[in-house]
């Protein structure tokens, strides 16, 4: 006979801080026979609010209290590290399940504005060749209470929201760790919550999206969210392209290209897509690649992020001079084209575009063998010529 003493099997609480709107309401109103009003209710005070509790909500009766305790939680990254730069810019490391941590970065620019830095991946499933994050190589993808869970983060470190118009995040940008199209759902419930009034209320022009160029998911992000576009271009051609961003083997450049021009017409505005361009010296760097970049551009509203290379431990690529960059930009101004050098900001906490590592489970043995290559190159050095070694 069996025991009436068996353990129950121990059913797992549901994160809402993920949940967008519509699956809110789905949880409330087919899972706790409650008013679908109560989604909105939930979500003010998660995310204006800052709410990590539902004894928090004072609004709720001690029994909708006592049935959402049973069966959900609120539960954000853990934050492991804060790190503020002599620029203002702040860093937080956050722990995602036992042992792996990512990176989101705020960046304060005048008085009203904060942009954030969010990741979508432990570490980066693509391997382009200028980038940190990509040598530490992949674990998994975030859950949609990992990514839009960075925003709260930040945000309650301001304090609540006192109004629609205080807002301390006031830009987002999915350009930390990992590529958010290959993240694809995680990443768009996330901007999902982002844009909800009863989120975060951010425009679609305050929410951009930086992809590598994977064609079909831009076609898909057409189709659902109409947020602000980047493309991780950094070369003019498909031969030199292929080395800094492999991906595009698969999807090569003009594939790319035609999938943003399809993406500006379901948006259906005049808006432009952001072409985000690393300057490594000697190798994308020379008058000649930004003539050909012009041209190539010719068909396509865009303006050209300039992103001066920010080295890294482990790689080979050198930050051009101020006098190429201005050169290059210069190129671009006579070709009638916006391109303004992004301004390095947090280098002192390791903050900077293309240096954010935090700490990875690698799953693709990537992050081994870099260092195994390090380790080769290290011994191959003349001990008489760098007795340093």
């Amino acid at each position: 006979m069996a025991s009436n003493n068996a353990a129950q099997p121990v059913t797992e609480k549901v994160n809402l801080l993920g949940k967008t709107l519509p699956e809110l309401e789905a949880f409330f109103v087919e899972g706790l026979g409650e008013k679908k009003f109560r989604a909105a209710q939930i979500m003010k005070w998660m995310h204006h609010k800052g709410a990590d509790s539902f004894e928090q909500m004072t609004d709720l009766s001690k029994g909708l209290r006592e049935k959402l305790l049973a069966c959900a939680e609120i539960k954000p990254p853990k934050v492991v590290l804060e790190d503020i730069s002599t620029d203002g810019t702040r860093k937080w490391v956050l722990e995602v399940g036992t042992g792996s941590h990512v990176e989101a970065v705020l960046i304060p620019v005048g008085d009203n504005r904060r942009t954030l830095c969010v990741s979508s991946q432990v570490g980066c499933s693509l391997d382009c060749s200028f980038c940190s994050t990509g040598k530490q190589g992949f674990q998994r993808n975030l859950t949609p209470a990992e990514i839009i869970g960075q925003v709260w983060v930040a945000q309650k470190s301001f304090g609540p929201r006192k109004d629609t118009k205080n807002r301390p995040v006031t830009n987002v940008v999915m350009m930390g760790m990992g590529e958010p199209l290959m993240n694809y759902r995680p990443a768009v419930d996330a901007m999902k919550i982002m844009l909800d009034d009863n989120g975060y209320g951010l425009s679609k022009r305050r929410v951009t999206l930086s992809t590598s160029g994977l064609v079909p998911q831009i076609d898909q992000l057409g189709d659902e969210v109409d947020v602000s576009l980047a493309i991780s271009l950094h070369a003019p051609t498909d031969e030199l392209r292929n080395e800094l961003v492999p991906i595009n083997r698969k999807y090569p450049i003009h594939e790319l290209l035609d999938a943003c021009k399809r993406y500006l017409k379901k948006c259906g505005d005049s808006r432009d897509i952001t072409i985000e361009y690393t300057l490594i010296a000697g190798v994308n760097d020379q008058l000649e690649h930004a003539t050909k970049l012009a041209a190539l551009l010719k068909q396509l509203p865009c303006k050209i992020n300039l992103i001066p290379f920010n080295p890294f431990p482990g790689s080979d690529y050198q930050r051009p001079s101020r006098n190429q960059v201005m050169r290059f930009q210069a190129c671009l101004h006579e070709q009638g084209y916006s391109a303004p050098i992004r301004t390095t900001r947090g280098d002192d906490i390791d903050a900077a575009c293309g240096q954010l590592v935090g700490r990875v489970q690698d799953k693709t043995r990537r992050s081994a063998r870099y260092a195994e290559q390090s380790l080769i190159q290290v011994q191959q050095v003349d001990p008489e010529q760098h007795p340093s070694v």
